[in-house]
């Protein structure tokens, strides 16, 4: 019998502390840098993002997605044989121990499930659901936790209004399990490390001390330019090894970056702007949660419905990008 992965649960999760734009203008004025609602606006898309108190970690936000996404899918943590966590941002420096076990150990789950974090940045969550997908058609794991989490707060230099007004903290997962009907039809995975250093977080830790910058750094143009150029190629090559072709995307949940990158995109698709998830507007660039946020948002207020085919797709820092399309 042929083994497929589908997906039979979405969940989600955001800070309760949302920052506008205005109050984000306000707050930045006081260290003397100007920025407005309306310069933000102009260059992302972006209005309000959630950031996270201190005390509350990414395995903290993973907790309440995945907490939705096991109830949607009628499981119990127990279930769960592999869970998979893709951040930017883990509990621990350098990511150990790894996320994806402090979340195992919040679930309460037994040592019979496995525990990895995936670390691809904005593409985070499209590289797990792969690697997902493909530890279900092996018949190695049957039902498996997909979570995508960042603080990116933390890491943000909030005297370069370049970057500090692009990015918000959230969580969302999903719930894979192994179908006898065909759910993730196709995926496509592609890294590109000569362009490692036009996003980064530049540091590292010599001697107890961190060597260089913890703060995230981006080549703006140079991200927009690449960014626009993979993402149609790479929904294109995903629709092809599914013998599909756009027309028949019902939605396009491409990462929440940059509104004006996600139009080019869908225009170059063929696809309606109406016929695309839009959640940056709201949240900001959440990085590895953002296509799950998404992806739940759209599912519970009911535009995302059973049999409906979803395009998610993510580029970010490495250079990584990557696509998924799933029978809902």
């Amino acid at each position: 019998m042929t083994l497929y992965s589908k997906i039979i649960g979405t969940g989600s999760y955001l800070p309760p502390r949302r920052v506008t734009n205005h109050d984000l203008a306000a707050q930045l004025a006081e260290k003397g840098i100007e920025t407005s609602d309306e310069w933000i606006v102009s260059r992302s898309g972006i209005s309000a993002r959630h950031y996270a108190e201190p005390d509350v970690q990414s395995s903290d936000l993973a907790l309440e997605a995945s907490r939705c996404a096991l109830e949607m899918a009628q499981l119990d943590a127990n279930d769960i044989d592999l869970i998979i966590v893709a951040t930017s941002t883990p509990d621990f420096f350098g990511g150990f121990p790894s996320t994806a076990c402090i979340l195992q150990r919040k679930l309460g789950i037994s040592s019979a499930c496995a525990a990895v974090d995936v670390q691809a940045v904005c593409s985070g969550f499209v590289y797990a659901v792969s690697v997902a997908d493909s530890f279900i058609k092996s018949g190695a794991h049957k039902n498996v936790l997909v979570v995508g989490a960042e603080v990116f707060s933390r890491i943000l230099n909030f005297e370069d209004r370049t970057t500090c007004v692009l990015f918000g903290d959230g969580a969302g997962a999903v719930v894979l399990t192994a179908s006898k009907e065909p759910g993730i039809l196709a995926t496509k995975l592609h890294a590109d490390g000569r362009y490692a250093d036009i996003l980064c977080v530049p540091g590292s830790v010599n001697g107890g001390a961190v060597a260089g910058s913890a703060f995230l750094y981006m080549d703006g143009p140079a991200v927009f330019k690449l960014a626009v150029s993979v993402l149609e190629k790479v929904a294109n090559e995903t629709l092809e090894i599914a013998d599909m072709d756009a027309s028949q995307i019902d939605w396009l949940i491409p990462h929440q970056a940059n509104i004006r990158i996600m139009q080019s995109t869908a225009k170059k698709l063929g696809l309606p702007m109406d016929n695309m998830v839009v959640t940056v507007d709201q949240h900001g660039n959440t990085s590895a949660a953002s296509i799950p946020l998404a992806l739940d948002e759209a599912v519970r207020d009911g535009r995302i419905k059973p049999g409906h085919n979803v395009m998610m797709e993510g580029v970010g820092g490495g250079f990584t990008w990557g696509a998924v399309l799933a029978r809902m």
